[in-house]
Protein backbone atom coordinates (compact mmCIF):
# COMPACT_ATOMS: atom_id res chain seq x y z
CA UNK A 1 0.00 0.00 0.00
CA UNK A 2 1.34 3.36 -1.32
CA UNK A 3 0.57 5.52 1.77
CA UNK A 4 3.45 6.05 3.81
CA UNK A 5 6.65 7.11 1.97
CA UNK A 6 9.77 7.68 4.73
CA UNK A 7 11.44 10.21 2.52
CA UNK A 8 9.08 12.54 2.32
CA UNK A 9 9.68 15.32 4.44
CA UNK A 10 5.79 15.44 5.60
CA UNK A 11 4.78 14.21 9.00
CA UNK A 12 3.27 10.72 8.28
CA UNK A 13 -0.45 11.72 9.61
CA UNK A 14 -0.38 13.97 6.43
CA UNK A 15 0.59 11.80 4.17
CA UNK A 16 -2.15 9.77 5.81
CA UNK A 17 -4.52 12.27 5.43
CA UNK A 18 -3.58 13.55 2.25
CA UNK A 19 -3.47 9.83 0.67
CA UNK A 20 -7.66 9.22 1.81
CA UNK A 21 -8.29 12.68 0.99
CA UNK A 22 -7.29 11.84 -2.63
CA UNK A 23 -9.35 8.77 -2.71
CA UNK A 24 -12.40 10.31 -1.47
CA UNK A 25 -11.80 13.17 -3.91
CA UNK A 26 -11.56 11.23 -7.04
CA UNK A 27 -14.61 8.82 -5.80
CA UNK A 28 -12.63 5.74 -5.35
CA UNK A 29 -14.28 5.95 -1.60
CA UNK A 30 -18.37 5.99 -1.75
CA UNK A 31 -20.19 8.53 0.42
CA UNK A 32 -21.01 6.82 3.47
CA UNK A 33 -18.28 3.92 3.17
CA UNK A 34 -16.16 3.04 6.34
CA UNK A 35 -12.70 3.90 6.93
CA UNK A 36 -10.79 1.15 8.29
CA UNK A 37 -10.68 1.25 11.87
CA UNK A 38 -7.64 3.05 13.52
CA UNK A 39 -6.08 -0.49 14.68
CA UNK A 40 -6.43 -2.05 11.24
CA UNK A 41 -4.84 1.02 9.24
CA UNK A 42 -1.79 1.06 11.99
CA UNK A 43 -1.62 -2.90 11.82
CA UNK A 44 -1.66 -2.71 7.73
CA UNK A 45 0.92 0.80 8.11
CA UNK A 46 3.09 -0.49 10.71
CA UNK A 47 2.71 2.81 12.27
CA UNK A 48 1.42 4.28 15.80
CA UNK A 49 -2.53 4.07 16.35
CA UNK A 50 -1.81 7.35 17.79
CA UNK A 51 -0.62 8.70 14.09
CA UNK A 52 -3.72 7.06 12.25
CA UNK A 53 -5.74 8.75 14.60
CA UNK A 54 -4.12 12.38 14.23
CA UNK A 55 -4.82 11.64 10.03
CA UNK A 56 -8.61 10.72 11.24
CA UNK A 57 -8.38 14.02 13.15
CA UNK A 58 -7.68 16.13 10.39
CA UNK A 59 -9.86 14.30 7.77
CA UNK A 60 -12.99 14.44 10.06
CA UNK A 61 -12.14 18.48 11.02
CA UNK A 62 -11.88 19.23 7.15
CA UNK A 63 -15.02 17.41 6.52
CA UNK A 64 -14.03 14.62 4.66
CA UNK A 65 -15.20 12.26 7.21
CA UNK A 66 -17.99 11.81 10.21
CA UNK A 67 -17.55 9.32 13.02
CA UNK A 68 -20.63 7.14 14.47
CA UNK A 69 -20.15 6.58 17.93
CA UNK A 70 -19.82 2.75 18.41
CA UNK A 71 -19.79 2.10 14.37
CA UNK A 72 -16.71 4.29 13.09
CA UNK A 73 -15.80 6.50 10.72
CA UNK A 74 -17.38 7.21 7.36
CA UNK A 75 -16.87 9.49 4.01
CA UNK A 76 -18.57 12.33 3.95
CA UNK A 77 -20.63 13.39 0.15
CA UNK A 78 -17.87 14.54 -1.97
CA UNK A 79 -19.69 17.13 -4.17
CA UNK A 80 -19.27 19.72 -1.43
CA UNK A 81 -15.69 18.25 -0.82
CA UNK A 82 -15.19 18.91 -4.45
CA UNK A 83 -16.23 21.68 -5.11
CA UNK A 84 -14.68 23.42 -2.44
CA UNK A 85 -11.22 22.48 -3.97
CA UNK A 86 -12.38 23.65 -7.21
CA UNK A 87 -12.56 26.63 -6.02
CA UNK A 88 -9.29 26.19 -3.51
CA UNK A 89 -7.34 25.33 -7.06
CA UNK A 90 -9.04 28.23 -9.18
CA UNK A 91 -8.02 31.06 -6.50
CA UNK A 92 -4.11 29.48 -6.61
CA UNK A 93 -4.26 29.41 -10.62
CA UNK A 94 -5.96 33.49 -10.32
CA UNK A 95 -2.87 34.24 -8.53
CA UNK A 96 0.04 32.00 -10.16
CA UNK A 97 -1.70 34.55 -13.89
CA UNK A 98 -1.31 37.38 -11.55
CA UNK A 99 2.17 36.75 -10.58
CA UNK A 100 2.69 35.87 -14.53
CA UNK A 101 1.00 39.37 -15.77
CA UNK A 102 2.86 41.21 -12.68
CA UNK A 103 6.05 39.70 -14.88
CA UNK A 104 4.89 41.23 -17.79
CA UNK A 105 3.00 38.93 -19.64
CA UNK A 106 -0.59 40.50 -21.06
CA UNK A 107 -3.71 38.85 -20.24
CA UNK A 108 -4.09 37.25 -23.34
CA UNK A 109 -0.64 36.04 -23.42
CA UNK A 110 -1.53 34.09 -20.07
CA UNK A 111 -4.67 32.82 -21.47
CA UNK A 112 -3.22 31.84 -24.44
CA UNK A 113 -0.07 30.21 -23.21
CA UNK A 114 -2.45 28.51 -20.23
CA UNK A 115 -4.80 27.10 -23.14
CA UNK A 116 -1.45 25.51 -24.77
CA UNK A 117 -0.20 23.89 -21.89
CA UNK A 118 -4.15 22.56 -21.32
CA UNK A 119 -4.10 20.84 -24.88
CA UNK A 120 -0.55 19.90 -24.95
CA UNK A 121 -1.59 17.55 -21.79
CA UNK A 122 -5.26 16.47 -23.45
CA UNK A 123 -3.17 14.43 -25.90
CA UNK A 124 -1.50 12.72 -23.16
CA UNK A 125 -5.31 11.99 -22.43
CA UNK A 126 -5.85 13.37 -18.83
CA UNK A 127 -8.21 15.78 -19.30
CA UNK A 128 -10.39 13.64 -21.69
CA UNK A 129 -11.57 11.47 -19.35
CA UNK A 130 -12.45 14.38 -16.77
CA UNK A 131 -14.82 15.52 -19.78
CA UNK A 132 -16.13 12.67 -20.77
CA UNK A 133 -17.23 12.25 -16.93
CA UNK A 134 -18.79 16.19 -16.72
CA UNK A 135 -21.21 15.63 -19.74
Amino acid sequence: MGIVDFRDSRPIYEQIAAYYKRLILCGALAEDEKLPSVRELAMELSTNPNTVQKAYEVLEREGYSYTVKGRGRFVTARTQLVEAQVEEILGQILQLARDAMEMGLSRDEVLRRIAGRLEEDAGGGHLEAGRREQQ
